[in-house]
């Protein structure tokens, strides 16, 4: 009987051995990895956000990014430098990571020259000496721009004209007013949209008539990719500024 039970002891602390090792594995095997979803403005560069634990030990970093239903990878960083040789060839002299920032956890992707067929799930994978980690992010692409409005000195009564120079998907275009708080101003302007040179991208007027003195008004163009806001302060002088910011 006593050796019965030193058997049993035995094989307890084997499987709580078992336990511990199996949980410090899977303890090491993951880490935290972060994105964030982003929009890229075509024909500019981009940035795909992606952070992670930070590691000291800058040679046993990898970051890998991947884009879904593409063979191949879009970018790899180990050993504490560019590695691209399974680079696809779409995004050829294109990429690059902040190097100098990847010991403090940024494993963000820089990408050249945005493109319409760049959209799409990319995956962030992360391996250090502290474990495994990867997190998806879905990049929208898209065209915006910030809107400039100015006096429409053309018009036969006090209007307003707002220009923005390239925006796609085709955008809705809304006017505001900060004394008629709430009015609808759909029929007393008209927008009209111009293809660009490229065949994608369009240009963007919208006029506003029958302004008032004393008054700001706002001219907010949005798309799903982006939403950009002018604002002008009808005074005797007139100026313009303006705000975009992605709404993804």
């Amino acid at each position: 009987m006593a050796s019965l039970g030193i058997v049993n002891i035995i094989i307890i602390l084997a499987g709580a051995i078992a336990l511990i090792i199996g949980f410090g594995i899977s303890g090491k095997h993951f880490i935290t990895v972060t994105t964030f979803t982003s929009a890229g403005n075509i024909g500019e560069d981009g940035t795909l956000s992606c952070t992670f634990e930070p590691d000291i030990k800058l040679n046993g970093i990898v970051i890998q990014w991947l884009k879904e239903g593409v063979k191949g990878l879009v970018h790899e960083f180990k050993e504490g430098k560019d590695d691209l040789s399974q680079q696809h060839e779409m995004f050829r002299g294109r990429t690059a990571v902040f190097a100098d920032q990847v010991v403090v956890g940024n494993a963000s992707l820089r990408l050249k020259n945005v493109q319409l067929t760049d959209a799409g799930t990319y995956t962030c994978y992360i391996r250090t000496s502290k474990g495994k980690g990867n997190a998806n992010l879905e990049y929208k692409t898209g065209a915006f721009s910030m809107p400039e409005i100015n006096v429409d000195y053309n018009a036969s009564s006090e209007s307003l004209r707002c220009e923005a120079p390239r925006w796609f998907p085709q955008p809705t275009v809304a006017w505001a007013s900060q004394v008629d708080q709430g009015a609808n101003f759909s029929e007393v302007s008209n927008t009209s949209f111009e293809l660009n040179s490229e065949n994608v991208t369009m240009k963007v007027v919208s006029v506003l008539y029958n302004v008032t003195i004393n008054n700001t008004y706002s001219c907010m163009i949005e798309n799903d990719i982006a939403k950009a806001t002018g604002d002008i302060k009808v005074t005797g002088i007139q100026r313009s500024k303006g705000v975009v910011s992605c709404s993804c």
